[in-house]
């Protein structure tokens, strides 16, 4: 669940900054720049729930009071440090056929969101419309020109896409995230809870837990995030090509 949310900060100094239409450097060597470097360090390193000004100006070594002449609050840095990230999404040289490029844009953002798991806890409904942003949804449009979509469904497929790939993201980062939050590898954890599992389980009361489980954990274990991933995106795609050929 998300825990905080982009576009909370004042709108005029959001579009400002993002676009750094008065980006300087000051007498300290502080820049907006350099402050959402940090914060985004930060937030790779020790999590969105430890991330405050004061952390920010720690890291810089400056006062906490001097962040604000750059990035006024809070809701400003997280838009920056959005914006700031989504450049980094990979932008290969696109394939030649739809489907192939917009596995392409699947595979870039889960790749992402793996990089910066903190994305996953911010709210994105009111997106900061950063020269980033613009630039990422441009090239990732382009996966669907000339597929045959109208303008309105390629911006519904994407989003479908993108949708997809962020709830799979946050399985794929619970499940790597859980060796280190409970000390346990998925084999401890495991060997713990089998067999109190197994005096409590009726298999009788739960026949098809009992057997999909049963073939599940022969097959990969507890959960196969990427095994999951590649499955559910080779269905959606099937949806929108189904789509496509109806016309």
């Amino acid at each position: 669940m998300a825990v905080e949310h982009s576009g909370t900060g004042d709108p005029a100094r959001s579009m400002a900054l993002l676009w750094r239409s008065a980006d300087r450097e000051g007498r300290t060597g502080l820049s907006v720049d350099r402050i959402v470097t940090a914060a985004i360090e930060i937030a790779d390193g020790d999590g969105l729930a430890n991330l405050s000004m004061r952390r920010v100006a720690e890291r810089l070594g400056v006062g906490a009071m001097s962040l604000y002449t750059y990035v006024p609050g809070k809701g400003e840095l997280l838009d920056l440090m959005i914006d700031q990230v989504l450049g980094e999404t990979e932008r290969p040289e696109p394939a030649p056929e739809w489907r192939a490029r917009l596995e392409q844009v699947a595979r870039a953002n889960l790749a992402l969101y793996r990089r910066h798991p903190w994305l996953l806890q911010i709210g994105t409904s009111r997106p900061p419309m950063g020269p980033n942003l613009i630039a990422k949804y441009d090239y990732e449009l382009g996966a669907l020109e000339g597929a045959g979509l109208s303008d309105v469904d390629m911006d519904t497929a994407l989003t479908s896409v993108l949708a997809y790939v962020s709830g799979a993201a946050q399985t794929a980062v619970e499940f790597a995230q859980a060796p280190d939050r409970s000390g346990m590898t998925d084999d401890q954890w495991w060997a713990v809870q089998a067999p109190l599992l197994e005096k409590v389980f009726d298999p009788e009361r739960f026949p098809v837990a009992a057997r999909v489980g049963a073939a599940a954990g022969e097959a990969y274990g507890l959960v196969d995030a990427d095994h999951a991933f590649e499955f559910g995106l080779r269905r959606l795609l099937d949806g929108i090509e189904a789509y496509l050929r109806r016309g």
